[in-house]
């Protein structure tokens, strides 16, 4: 299995280290008289120009006794006004004062110089890479809307490397299956992009930016038969359909290409692969035990009739 350490303890050393270098341990946010909390409300309410207490903690995630409390002050040192809704007069609407218009000013010049000397040492590349790597912890820590859409698309330059790796991590953090397992899949993909036959398709499934999963079709290599290959679905959105929405992709690719036949190659373990090959009419047509990945295993291919 792919040796991850201890999460927890890892998670709190990125922590401790990101907290260091952005400064959050320092009495006043960036040298200012705001700890972070208030400068958080500060530059919110600047944001926002006009909210309320309610809408400001639903879009901090803060509890609401604790903003009220943060509201009180900022109110009393004449950075926050709170004026009564005339429309719901249990509700106060707050807004930036002029000092507090200066303060969010003053306090957004300060982040982005912070921002900007923490950039300033790193090349183009190293750039990129760190700015790729907040982009997806900020994907993976955000939960996907329920009713975001799903996108089929074609690989991007460098995604058909990803999916590699990504599959390879996953099928060995799941089932444990070893190297070889990833030696498969880069063959699949090699041979993928070195396929000249115009009737293939890989298609990425991507929710809210982030991909969430993806299946090829391919010749099977014998006339009137396509292939379903690496089929796969990110533990973060299964239960949304990216399984079924690609297979039956997948389906409509090959009939409209002239195949009259689909054929499939998974493994017994693979159960949610199997209950959508199953939902799509798929049979199994053999199977046998044999020994791969580092592990027994019973392999299977299945088969769709296209024109039925």
């Amino acid at each position: 299995m792919l040796d991850v350490g201890d999460p927890v303890a890892r998670l709190r050393a990125f922590n401790r280290f990101y907290t260091r270098i952005i400064g959050l341990l320092d009495e006043g946010l960036l040298q200012s008289p705001f700890p972070l909390a208030e400068a958080r409300v500060i530059h919110e309410v600047g944001r926002l120009g006009e909210t309320t207490a309610g809408a400001l903690a639903d879009a901090l995630g803060m509890d609401r006794g604790h903003l009220s409390r943060l509201i009180k002050r900022l109110a009393a040192a004449d950075v926050l006004a709170a004026v009564t809704d005339e429309s719901d007069r249990r509700v106060s609407v707050l807004s930036l004062t002029r000092g507090g218009e200066e303060a969010c000013e003053n306090l957004n010049r300060l982040s982005d110089e912070a921002a900007s000397a923490i950039l300033a040492p790193l090349g183009s590349g190293e750039r990129g890479r760190l700015l790729a790597a907040m982009a997806e912890i900020s994907r993976l820590l955000e939960p996907a809307s329920a009713t975001a859409a799903l996108v089929l698309r074609p690989p991007r330059v460098g995604e058909i490397g990803w999916l590699i790796h990504r599959q390879a991590e996953l099928y060995n953090l799941e089932y444990g299956w070893n190297v070889e397992f990833e030696a498969l899949l880069a063959r699949i993909y090699a041979d993928f992009i070195g396929l000249k036959d115009g009737n293939k398709a890989l298609w990425i499934a991507e929710i809210d930016g982030s991909i969430a999963g993806s299946a090829a079709v391919v010749p099977a290599g014998e006339p009137g038969v396509a292939k379903l290959r690496t089929l796969y679905a990110e533990p973060r959105f299964r239960g949304r359909g990216v399984g079924r929405r690609l297979v039956q992709e997948a389906m409509d690719f090959a009939r409209r290409s002239g195949f009259t036949r689909m054929t499939l190659w998974t493994h017994d373990c693979l159960i949610a692969a199997r209950r959508i090959y199953v939902a799509a009419g798929f049979k199994i047509v053999s199977e046998r035990a044999y020994t791969a990945f580092g592990h027994e295993l019973v392999e299977q291919v299945w088969e769709l009739d296209l024109a039925a």
